[in-house]
This record gives structure tokens, C-alpha cells and sequence, in this order.
């Protein structure tokens, strides 16, 4: 029935699928009450962040009027509906506060096209099929493990953006559809920011603000990861087994992959593609440890990637009007899945603007308190998960939310780690699925599949792994002994 529904379901181009969200959220600052909690700024792991204040919170009186429908119209000590000039500013503004990550992918996606254009993207992907051969379990496998891993333990997931692409070249050597393509970036990615071994940006903020040790739950958190990988892993295999039976079984069927133009001719594996890519790896290392060692953050990781693109450009010995030509092509491919980002984050600044977000986190709390311990901890994971489509900042939904549900756990009986374990999963797996996440409607985008289609692949999966993330939130509850091991 589900299934038949999102077959006859037709959804919008995304960015008018994302406007249209932005509206409504404007709307809804109209009826739902407005209020704010008072914040505090603090230093958390190395950074600044801003984090309400627990039981401060306290409704305001909607200042409502006819100018006020149409321009904003700011009273001292009331909250303002979003006006029409506030919805039509929204989105800029939410690329204006998405630029750093707008631009991360331009440049991404530039230094990429510099690579590709030097043949060793081609050349080593060719050479890495002919190794696995036949094999493509064993090739799918490497490469979910180790997506898995970079998100999990880095927090990557718009850095693998501008590689969807070359997973669909991978794809379809393997003779698979796009969806199998994507899905090795995305189940492997989200499943690792779920379970958020040590993710700088969501596990150890959330800790950091809920005053926990650092990292002191890897085992536990390695356990999940290790479950839930091995089902998704499990899950697309399945789905690839049954194309290979029978193409007509994708469910993007009636459409040529064969005829998609990412082809490519067969390029020989060379020395200096060899040293391309090992200058490239190390330097990607060396990006990653200082993201962890030195607070490094979207605007020095960019600088490490333009470093790899003059690398790569200087020991191929390209000349340098077509580097600047590969570099200007590679961000020209950019351009949806980067401004995507932006439009989703205009969700955020209307209900922001309204000031009815807080009211929302409020009501939660207070609906959280009256449950007993075992079922709290599941409203969090659903709460978070429904949040996340408001709020899809991983970092950001810690910042707002944490400062609410760590004393909560406290009133219910049960460890902060829990409110901090149902607040990863809820922030990591939703974002496989919902519309409002900038890094997967960006990469739905490049990869060219229906918003549609791709629900039918993934929420029978989304809901194997909430089921997962509940009995682990639930083993918690009962034997918080787990987060010591």
C-alpha cells in the first residue's frame, strides 16, 4: 500500500520542494505559540557554541498586524510571525549561514575535476575493478567499511558529496542502477554518523555539553555500528542480487543506465597517477587529523583540498588553462547539490525567526518527563529523529537540544550517554530520508534519482535501523554498565 502510494506520489523539482517547506514553516510561526529559552555561550571542545540555558524557557505574546503580515516588524519583548519580506530573505540567509559549506563543495568539486582531468580518478577505479573482478561483494563491502569509518570517527558526510559521481561509474561496471551507486555512500555514511564512535561534530559536542568524558563509549558505539552496517550492507546486497536477476526489478526501471554520460575511456594506471594519489592521500590524512587536532573547520579543510588540486596539477604537469578550465568544470557540477544546502537551511531561519523552535523542544521535554525511563528514551530517539527535519545540522540540533535532555535524563533515571546515544541515532539515520537534508538531496541530485524512488529503497531500511537503535537505547536503560565496557 505504502509502496503503491509513493509510486503514484510526483514530487517537485527540490528546490521548489524545499521553498514549499519554507512556507509552511513560516505559516505554522502563526499558530504555534512562541517562546525562547535564554542561552549562554560556551567553550566546547575548542570551539564557541551557543546552548540554552535548562528551565529557562518562557512563552511570548505574538505581535501580530497587518504591516506586520508583509514586512517585519520587530516589538521589544514580543515575537513576530515571519512576515512575506522574512520568507522571500529566508533563503539567501540560509545560504548565508550554509556559505562555508557551499563553498567547501564548490571547491570540492573543483579540485575533483582537476583530478579527473589528470585520468587518475578513471585509471585507479579501472584498476580497482579489475583487481576485485568479479567479486563485487567483496568490492562493496571494502568500500561501505571504509565510508563507514570516515564518517563514524571524522564526521565526513558533505565531503563525499562530489564523489557520487565516481560511485556510479563504479555502479555500473558492477552492473548495477544508480541506487545501488548512491547507496553505498549513503547507507555507509549516515549509518556511521549514527553510530558516531568519535564524530567531533555531533558525539563529542553533545558529550561535551552534557559534561560526559570524551570518547568514553567506543566500545558500546562500535558494537552498533558493527550491527548496523552489517544489515545495510546485508539489505543493498539483496537489492543488487535481485537487478542482477532482473534488471526490470530496480526501481528506477525504464530508465537506460547505460546511457548516462559519466563514460569513460580505458586509461592505463601510470607512475604519476600513482604519485597523484598517494600525494592526495596524504594530504586528505593530514586535513583530517589537523579537523581533529587543530579545530580545523570547513574554511582550512578547503585550503588543504586546493593544496591537493596544485599538487596534482604540478606532478602531471598540466598546463595551467585546462587546470583552470577542469577546476571551473568540476564546481560547474556543483552547483544544485552545493545551493541545496542553502535552500534546507532556510528552514531553520523562518522557524528561528518566528521564535517557535524553542517551543517545540519545550513541548517535547515536557511531554518526556511523564513516561517512564525505558519509554523516554525512545520519545528522544523519535523526537531527535523528528527534529532533524527541522533542524538537520548535526552540531547544531546538539547545541539546542542537548542543554534540555541531558537534566532530563537525570529526572528519568537513566545516563546522559543515553540522551546522548538517542540523539546521534535520531540526527544520523533520519537524515537518509528526510527531505530537508542538504547532503542528501545533494547528492539525490547529482545522481539523478526521484526523491520518490529512493524512499521506497530506503525507509524499510530506515525503519530495520530505528528498531536497532531502540533495543540499543533500550539495553542502556536497563544495564547502563554498557557505556563503562
Amino acid at each position: 500500500m505504502a509502496t503503491s502510494f509513493l509510486e503514484r506520489l510526483k514530487i517537485p523539482h527540490v528546490f521548489i520542494l524545499l521553498l514549499g517547506m519554507v512556507l509552511f514553516c513560516s505559516i505554522l510561526t502563526y499558530v504555534i505559540p512562541s517562546g525562547e529559552y535564554k542561552r549562554e555561550t560556551r567553550q566546547i571542545e575548542g570551539s564557541t557554541r551557543t546552548v540554552v540555558v535548562p528551565d529557562t524557557y518562557q512563552e511570548k505574546e505574538k505581535n501580530i498586524t497587518l504591516s506586520g503580515i508583509f514586512m517585519e516588524e520587530a516589538v521589544e519583548g514580543k515575537a513576530s510571525p515571519v512576515s512575506f519580506q522574512q520568507f522571500l530573505s529566508a533563503i539567501p540567509r540560509g545560504m548565508e549561514k550554509s556559505a562555508d559549506i557551499i563553498f567547501f563543495i564548490f571547491i570540492i568539486g573543483g579540485v575533483l575535476g582537476i583530478l579527473q582531468h589528470t585520468g587518475m580518478v578513471i585509471a585507479v577505479i579501472q584498476k580497482m575493478l579489475k583487481e576485485f573482478g568479479d567479486n563485487t561483494i567483496a568490492l562493496t563491502i571494502v568500500l561501505m567499511i571504509a565510508i563507514a569509518i570516515g564518517s563514524s570517527t571524522l564526521g565526513m558526510g558533505e565531503e563525499f558529496i562530489p564523489l557520487v559521481p565516481l560511485f556510479l561509474i563504479i555502479s555500473r561496471e558492477m552492473g548495477y542502477d544508480r541506487i545501488f551507486g548512491l547507496s553505498i555512500i549513503i547507507l555507509a555514511s549516515f549509518v556511521g554518523f549514527a553510530a558516531a564512535t568519535t564524530n567531533p561534530f555531533t558525539v563529542n559536542i553533545a558529550q561535551g555539553i552534557a559534561e560526559l568524558p570524551l570518547n568514553g563509549t567506543l566500545p558500546y558505539r562500535i558494537l552498533f555500528l558493527v550491527v548496523c552496517l552489517t544489515i545495510s550492507i546485508a539489505y543493498l546486497l539483496r537489492y543488487g542480487a535481485k537487478i542482477k536477476k532482473d534488471p526490470a526489478s530496480s526501481l528506477l526501471k525504464g530508465e537506460d543506465f547505460k546511457a548516462e554520460e559519466i563514460d569513460f575511456e580505458e586509461i592505463e594506471l601510470k607512475g604519476t597517477h600513482v604519485a597523484t594519489l598517494v600525494v592526495c592521500v596524504v594530504i586528505f590524512a593530514g586535513i583530517l587529523l589537523a579537523v581533529n587536532y587543530k579545530g580545523w573547520w570547513m574554511a582550512e579543510m578547503s585550503g588543504g583540498f586546493i593544496l591537493m588540486g596544485i599538487a596534482a596539477v604540478l606532478i602531471s604537469r598540466m598546463p595551467m588553462d585546462e587546470a583552470a578550465k577542469s577546476f571551473v568544470k568540476g564546481m560547474d557540477e556543483m552547483v544544485v547539490a552545493a545551493l541545496v544546502v542553502g535552500f534546507a537551511r532556510g528552514i531553520e531561519v523562518v522557524l528561528q525567526d518566528g521564535q517557535v523552535m524553542d517551543t517545540l523542544i519545550y513541548s517535547a521535554a515536557s511531554v518526556l518527563r511523564n513516561f517512564p525511563n525505558y519509554v523516554a528514551a525512545e520519545g528522544m530517539l523519535i523526537f531527535q529523529s523528528m527534529l532533524n527535519f527541522l533542524v538537520p545540522s548535526g552540531s547544531g540540533q546538539a547545541a539546542v537540544t542537548m542543554p534540555l535532555m541531558a537534566p532530563l535524563a537525570d529526572v528519568l533515571g537513566i545516563t546522559r550517554q543515553t540522551a546522548v546515544f538517542a540523539f546521534t541515532c535520531g540526527d544520523g539515520f533520519s537524515n537518509a530520508i528526510i527531505p530537508t537534508s542538504g547532503v542528501l538531496m545533494a547528492m539525490l541530485s547529482l545522481a539523478k534519482i526521484p526523491y520518490t524512488a529512493w524512499l521506497r529503497f530506503m525507509f524499510p531500511l530506515f525503519v530495520i535501523l530505528m528498531v536497532m537503535a531502540g533495543i540499543f537505547l533500550a539495553i542502556s536503560v536497563f544495564f547502563p554498565s554498557v557505556w563503562s565496557w
